[in-house]
């Protein structure tokens, strides 16, 4: 299942830590702050997110296709300080059982998956009813001129960032998805720097249904300033 960016996936290891320094690691905390139990990580690039993984985890299965960086993120695994299994896969057939899950993990992924509506549909496939969808992705830009040069950027640039679009709407998806957003908070990132074309990012939690059964799309989410922990 290999989606082979090389040049992109060794440009993407090399700045991470920088972001992370930055502030995208405290993003990671809070992102998944309070996890316990089996946990699905989609996209886990290089592994960044592995080592913010409270102890109440009891599993990780880290899905990830591009075979630089799963080579990466087998490394931070093995510093991990807790269980993390990862295997190759692709977000739209993800390789865990129905309901296995009790918690599902998005961080900087559903900008690059080629198909969005279909990966999540495999996250919900994949969590428990009940269970929950973490998320951390960069987004539309919140004005119209920027979110005009997003649509004429994405022409080119998943050509050259690892399928990188820079126009989505991820949260739009996870409610299409059948998830109900509880929390979401809506940010510039890298702060103090003005708009750009992957500025604007959003950072929450969804829950699947307990009943497994699909709902509406959920409307209740409390918006900017939320933290997920």
């Amino acid at each position: 299942m290999a989606a082979r960016h090389p040049v992109f996936a060794l440009t993407y290891d090399l700045l991470a830590p920088g972001m992370d320094a930055a502030g995208a690691g405290e993003h990671r905390r809070r992102l998944l702050a309070g996890l316990s139990g089996r946990v699905v990580e989609v996209g886990a690039g290089p592994g960044r997110n592995f080592s913010w993984y409270p102890p109440e985890v009891r599993q990780v299965v880290a899905v990830e296709p591009e075979p630089y960086l799963r080579r990466r993120a087998l490394h931070a695994a093995g510093q991990s300080l807790v269980s993390v299994d990862v295997v190759d896969g692709v977000a739209e057939a993800l390789p865990v059982a129905d309901g296995w899950a009790d918690t599902v993990v998005f961080a900087l992924v559903l900008c690059s998956v080629a198909d969005p509506d279909r990966a999540l549909a495999e996250a919900r496939r994949v969590v428990r009813p009940g269970g929950a969808l973490r998320f951390y992705e960069h987004v539309a830009a919140d004005s119209p001129g920027w979110r005009r040069a997003q649509q004429i950027a994405d022409r080119v640039w998943p050509r050259v960032a690892g399928g990188c679009h820079t126009h989505r709407d991820p949260v739009a998806t996870i409610r299409r998805a059948g998830f109900h957003v509880d929390t979401l908070d809506r940010f510039a990132f890298p702060p103090g720097r003005g708009a750009g074309l992957v500025s604007t990012h959003v950072l929450g939690s969804a829950r699947r249904d307990p009943d497994g059964v699909t709902g509406p799309p959920g409307t209740h989410a409390t918006e900017a300033g939320t933290q997920v922990d």
